[in-house]
């Protein structure tokens, strides 16, 4: 089981940058899908998530209104698109997997077992 991020970089404040995370060797169907991210010197936090089945997405206030959670079970692929990017964003933004997740547990990271290696993005001001 693997989760590949990519899409980070350097980008200007109030630009936009398009995160994926893709899976290997899972169903992925099942899978509630999240982007975390840590900034130097804090703690990991929750950004966005997607459900499996009718695809609820969710949002940490922070972001909500500017970055776009999506995905393709064909592809096996989440997408982060981020927009209007802010300098408080920069961090590195890491994918999580778990099946079946209950609702309450979304923004949770220990519930989440499956982790991507983590994509750096670094805003600008």
């Amino acid at each position: 089981v693997q989760l590949q991020a990519s899409g980070g970089g350097l980008v200007q404040a109030g630009g936009s940058r398009r995160l994926s995370c893709s899976a290997s060797g899972r169903a992925f169907i099942n899978d509630t899908v999240a982007w975390f991210r840590q900034a130097p010197g804090k703690e990991r936090d929750f950004v966005s998530a997607v459900k499996y089945g009718v695809g609820t997405t969710y949002y940490d206030d922070f972001v909500k209104g500017r970055f776009t959670i999506s995905r393709d079970n064909d592809k096996k692929t989440v997408y982060l698109q981020m927009n209007s990017l802010q300098p408080e964003d920069t961090a590195v933004y890491y994918c999580a997997a778990a099946s079946f997740l209950h609702d309450h547990h979304y923004s949770t990271e220990r519930y989440y077992n499956f982790w991507g290696q983590g994509t750096q993005v670094t805003v600008s001001s």
